[in-house]
């Protein structure tokens, strides 16, 4: 067996119930405060220096959303409950169960659960990464010269 892999605490973890797995902490979906989303949590499923990645669960309960915002680190996402949109880029698409999205370098994206259920999905990121850069107003309204972009933003700051 590999010396990396033997010396790992735990291996493997199990899957308890509702999208949680054994030893592994539901945390807050983030602490900067300028940063704005609604009703989502992470729990960070595998990381490890000898990972050159991190995998990572993101709940986004019903109606809630993460946060707009861009960074120099690539995401590989793959969606594992219910159903809802993403933003990337300048395109904004319907996900649902097992869709997967990348989301490229320097791309703005962002998450939203739909009304009636929550969105899970599993988010695989460099282990070395930037911090997200939020967008200033003047990205925000390049942003919503789109018009599907404009629409799945809404008008108010709240809904960024």
């Amino acid at each position: 067996m590999d010396d990396t892999i033997s010396s790992l605490p735990r291996p493997s973890r199990r899957a308890a119930r509702d999208y949680r797995w054994d030893q592994v902490e539901v945390r807050p979906y983030k602490e900067d405060e300028r940063a704005l989303f609604k009703k989502v949590s992470r729990q960070i499923l595998f990381s490890d220096p000898a990972l050159s990645s991190e995998l990572r669960y993101f709940e986004v309960e019903a109606g809630g959303f993460s946060t707009l915002e861009r960074h120099e680190h690539m995401h590989a996402v793959m969606v594992l409950r219910g159903r809802g949109e993403c933003l990337v880029g300048r395109e904004v698409r319907n996900i649902e169960l097992h869709d997967l999205v990348i989301v490229p370098p320097w791309t703005w994206h962002q998450f939203r659960a739909g009304a009636g259920e929550p969105l899970g999905f599993l988010c695989m990121v460099n282990a070395r990464r930037d911090k997200p850069q939020l967008p200033t107003p003047a990205d925000l309204a390049e942003l919503r010269k789109d018009e599907s972009v404009a629409r799945f933003l809404g008008g108010s700051e709240e809904q960024r």
